[in-house]
């Protein structure tokens, strides 16, 4: 074992200091970085290896047939235009700040684009069109999304939140005419418009009550009186909704009267049900109609794989299936005139693209090719699926990448990833993070699906609610005896690694199970519910608390109190590294503030890192990189590796 690495660990089994480590201080870039050493040049070289790729995600067509896309060529995702396949990337947004999203306007060349300032999610919606200035509809300030078009283009409507309101608003404008914009609708709680009717007269609303529940109303524009729905009275989730072609129906993904999400038809007179899928033992992610509705497409989450399904949806006949990678969907669109699909997927061993199939002839071509920035497939590891048994007997999957040049029989150290949410779902799309610690760290990553994930039914997804929390965190106890009995693993040298929720998940791991593991890495993760139910943006509290618990609620407040890391952090006796993004208005920074504190004051080694320019997640390629560069130093310090990154 190194000096350096010995004397870590020895202060990590240690009693309680008196007084906290000293901490070093220094700048790169956007990025505070405290305890962390100079990254040696070797590390740099191999995170560009694995950081240097491009992927295509579809966005929408434009009317002479081209598509828009989102890729980089810099340091941030912006707007692309592709004119055929094959075609040349023509950039046509050149923010500093990564677009987040682009829809076109029916029936125009122009486009709607969203962006945020510094990863703070107070998004602004932008009218721009293949050359000229972008044109703000939005008000500074303000938070905006879920932009829905007429079909004939002449109408927006979108939601708007306010600072320290927790109810929205539904704005209306001609898009060409900013100055048109006004509140149609004032809302309770997070609404946002789901479709306007093919009259102009109505719009549909849905208002999440949490992520297992959303409510549906229609609005009269021209009274500005919405009705509930009343078939969405019984909680249940309904996703992507929209009005049929002729107004009386509306087509949804739902789990009412499911444990999964079927694509249904509901009359809006009668509530008469139609389901359109088959019955299926997966969740239906995402569909579209062209132009008409005689074409129905499809996608189901099978095990964590899209598999999509073109039919005809008048006679349910099955169409020539398009025959794609193995891989997730990004991005699903009918053509104006319905006579193509775009579809765009990333794999294992892909970043992603895009593919057109033609719905007359049936054949699949694909338009765009993206780089791995000089990475050959054939050497990255591709996830192999596995199931193990948690504390009370539920089978929990997860997704094992394996380095792919390690010699048969060698004994690997061990990174759990586990995600966010907590309703995610860890799938085996492009994961750079997860090859690169294969096949540089030489660690086994395995990436659980505890319960709480979406994906294998809502049954399976309320298993952590409220009380429950910590079932979660027993699921990767578990997963710890799994990795204990494999002949190819060292149970010696294991690491928690998380964001979000998965960075809470790390903390109570650490809490919990810090005699099996070497330590631990999370990302703006929530350290202590009450301080975070208080402090994330007023917009998304009431939605967060339908899913951890009410603060406010004395009984759930005491679980809150036994459970929260922060009541738990002296349990935590080995290394952590804690990254955060200044302006994230979900997890807020003194959650990571406090936690870092604490560990420090017990005589633990913690590593911090800030980046001032971001928010909930590391968008800016620069940030990125250095946040892997500092992950591998940590992590390689951790497993004693005994060599410089490959």
């Amino acid at each position: 074992m190194r000096p350096a690495l010995l004397a870590v660990l020895l202060l990590s089994a240690a009693p309680a200091l008196a007084d906290a480590p000293a901490v070093t201080t220094r700048q790169v870039g956007s990025a505070t970085l405290q305890n962390v050493p100079e990254i040696p040049h070797d590390v740099r070289a191999a995170v560009q290896r694995y950081q240097n790729y491009r992927e295509a995600t579809f966005r929408d067509w434009l009317p002479d047939g081209s598509m828009l896309i989102s890729t980089r060529f810099g340091a941030t995702n912006q707007l692309h235009r592709v004119a055929e396949p094959g075609g040349a990337r023509t950039q046509l947004s050149f923010f500093d700040e990564p677009v987040a999203d682009a829809v076109t306007i029916p029936g125009s060349d122009r486009f709607i684009i969203t962006r945020d300032t510094g990863g703070d999610e107070w998004f602004q919606l932008y009218a721009m069109g293949l050359t000229g200035d972008p044109v703000a509809l939005t008000e500074v300030g303000t938070r905006n999304g879920s932009p829905v078009f007429s079909k004939d283009g002449g109408l927006i409507a979108w939601s708007r939140a306010t600072k320290g309101s927790a109810d929205y608003a539904i704005l209306t404008a001609n898009p060409a005419d900013p100055a048109s914009r006004r509140v149609a609708y004032e809302g309770k709680g997070a609404i946002f418009p789901a479709d306007i009717s093919p009259d102009k007269s109505r719009l549909l609303i849905a208002r999440g009550i949490s992520n297992r529940e959303t409510r549906l109303s229609v609005l009269d524009l021209a009274t500005g009186k919405a009705s509930e729905l009343a078939f969405t009275a019984k909680p249940a989730r309904y996703e992507a909704p929209r009005f049929t072609q002729d107004g009386r129906s509306i087509i949804v993904i739902t789990d009412a009267d499911s444990d999964f999400g079927r694509l249904v038809e509901i009359d809006l007179a009668t509530g008469k049900r139609t389901v359109l899928t088959p019955d299926l033992k997966w969740d239906v992610e995402a569909f579209e109609l062209s132009d008409g509705g005689r074409v129905l497409a499809y996608v189901v989450n099978e095990d964590g794989y899209s598999k999509l399904v073109v039919q005809d949806r008048i006679t349910r006949r099955a169409l020539p299936q398009p025959e794609l990678p193995r891989g997730v969907l990004t991005g699903l669109k009918f053509s104006a005139d319905g006579s193509k699909l775009a579809i765009s997927l990333s794999t294992a061993t892909s970043a992603g693209d895009v593919w057109v199939w033609d719905v007359d002839e049936g054949g699949l071509t694909r338009w765009t090719q993206s780089e791995l920035g000089g990475l050959n497939p054939a050497t990255l590891a591709e996830p192999r699926l596995i199931r193990f048994k948690s504390f009370d007997g539920l089978s929990v999957p997860a997704f094992v990448y394996r380095p792919t040049n390690a010699p048969e029989g060698t004994h690997t150290p061990v990174v759990m990833d586990i995600h966010g949410g907590p309703e995610s779902q860890t799938r085996p799309g492009w994961n750079p993070g997860a090859q690169y610690m294969a096949n540089v760290l030489g660690a086994t990553v395995i990436l659980p699906n505890v319960r709480g994930s979406e994906g294998y039914g809502k049954t399976y997804t309320n298993l952590d609610n409220g009380p429950k929390r910590e079932d979660s965190v027993k699921d990767i106890g578990a997963l710890l005896d799994w990795i204990a009995a494999q002949p190819d693993l060292d149970k010696d040298k294991v690491a928690v690694y998380g964001q979000s929720y998965g960075g809470y998940m790390s903390l109570a791991v650490m809490t919990h199970y810090a005699d099996r593991l070497v330590g631990g890495v999370e990302r703006y993760g929530i350290s202590d519910f009450i301080t975070f139910l208080t402090n994330t943006e007023a917009y998304r509290r009431d939605n967060r608390r339908a899913e951890y618990g009410d603060e406010r609620d004395p009984k759930m407040r005491a679980v809150f109190e036994r459970i929260n890391p922060m009541a738990n952090v002296g349990k935590i006796t080995k290394p952590m590294l804690v990254m955060q993004g200044a302006n994230d208005p979900r997890v807020p920074k003194s959650e990571s503030d406090q936690v870092v504190a604490r560990i420090r004051a017990n005589g633990t080694d913690a590593w911090y890192v800030v980046f001032a320019d971001e928010g909930h997640g590391f968008l800016k390629k620069p940030n990125n990189d250095l946040r892997r560069e500092t992950e591998t130093v940590f992590l390689r310090e951790l497993f004693d590796a005994g060599k410089t990154a490959q």
